[in-house]
């Protein structure tokens, strides 16, 4: 695999020592195979999305050549510093994880950089402290294809719910921002009715209930993940308004993640677009940049071999920003924005076993 790959001076000796290290027995750096000795945080698993994730990983593991140990914070910061406290005894020599709170896994950071553990974080990005990569898609990208999507069928004008994810992390934030953003600049006959929901479910199902009977002619919907999607369409159900895209009533759903329900529910009718957010290479990735880091590699802003660009989001911070594709029924092309068909079987969602 070729990346832009810059090894430093004293890349060699990061190399042999972290190779001394994982051939020395009993240290706890590595498994008795000799293979490097990972720590992996999911964050959470009750979800399609993030299940769909800890199955990937074990797989990138395996054919990355290292050993795995893992953990589930469960949406709890404090479980995840906990977490790490446990992968330090263990003696891991690189850490993924997707911190939730992305403000306050810094103090975490700060102590994993000073035992010089490196840290790649998926999906999710501090808000300070340093990682050694990035792991994710243009967030802000998810809001603008779902605004584009829903401002082309609403002919610009109506009004849409925004289910809106956690604003303590920088997803909920990029998506919240880039759709208002994208809405005000180029669909400004649309009202937005912006639903905090901290990634419930529940909550998100009952702040729909409550906006669709104060305003029934509510024509959209964009969920921030598919936590929305199983209580969306229960009350779109309830409402009568569960019907074909042809039909007047029909409510126009979009959705992000790209899980196997979504592209079913697509090809259905039920929901109209979602964001395909790569759980498979959100796994191989975390894992080939802790790889990378034990290695002893280094990387510099640019496109990659994987359709994906890197870019310096601050001093100290790459990011590595994979592809996303807008996924629909026809696969067309709406406010400028190419899609991708439902059934399409480069998709993750049509791939899982």
């Amino acid at each position: 695999m070729r990346l832009r790959t810059a090894l430093g001076s004293t890349a060699s000796v990061v190399c042999a020592l972290a190779l001394l290290s994982a051939c020395s027995s009993g240290s706890g750096t590595a498994s008795s195979s000799g293979k490097p000795l990972v720590g992996v945080d999911y964050p959470r698993s009750d979800t399609d999305f993030w299940n769909s994730y800890i199955k990937y990983t074990p797989q990138s593991a395996k054919e990355l050549g290292l050993d795995l140990k893992t953990t589930n914070s469960q949406n709890d910061v404090a479980k995840l510093t906990a977490n790490a406290q446990t992968f330090i005894s263990q003696g891991v020599k690189g850490i993924a994880m997707a911190p939730q709170d992305t403000a306050a896994i810094a103090p975490t950071l700060a102590q994993l950089e000073a035992k010089k553990i490196p840290v790649v974080t998926v999906d999710t990005r501090p808000d300070s402290g340093k990682v050694f990569m990035v792991v994710r898609a243009d967030n802000r990208a998810y809001g603008e294809k779902a605004c584009q999507y829903l401002g082309t069928k609403l002919g610009g004008k109506g009004k849409v719910v925004m289910l809106e994810g956690g604003l303590d992390s920088i997803n909920g934030r990029d998506r919240t921002e880039a759709f208002n953003d994208c809405i005000k600049k180029n669909y400004p006959g649309i009202k937005v009715f912006g639903e905090a929901t901290n990634w419930d479910g529940a909550v998100a199902a009952q702040k729909l209930q409550t906006d669709l009977t104060a305003n029934p002619d509510i024509k959209g919907v964009y969920m921030q993940s598919s936590f929305a999607l199983a209580g969306t369409l229960q009350v779109l159900k309830q409402k009568g308004l569960l019907v074909d895209p042809k039909d007047k009533k029909h409510v126009f759903v979009v959705s992000n993640d790209g899980i196997p329900e979504e592209l079913k529910d697509i090809a259905a009718g039920h929901i109209d677009a979602t964001v395909s957010q790569p759980a498979d290479l959100y796994a191989k990735y975390a894992l080939y940049y802790l790889k990378a880091a034990i290695d002893g590699k280094t990387f510099k802003p640019g496109k990659t071999d994987h359709d994906s660009t890197i870019i310096q989001v601050r001093d100290g911070l790459l990011e590595d920003q994979l592809s996303a594709p807008l996924v629909t029924v026809d696969g067309g092309t709406y406010g400028g924005v190419p899609s991708v068909k439902s059934d399409d079987t480069s998709l993750w969602g049509n791939n899982l076993g």
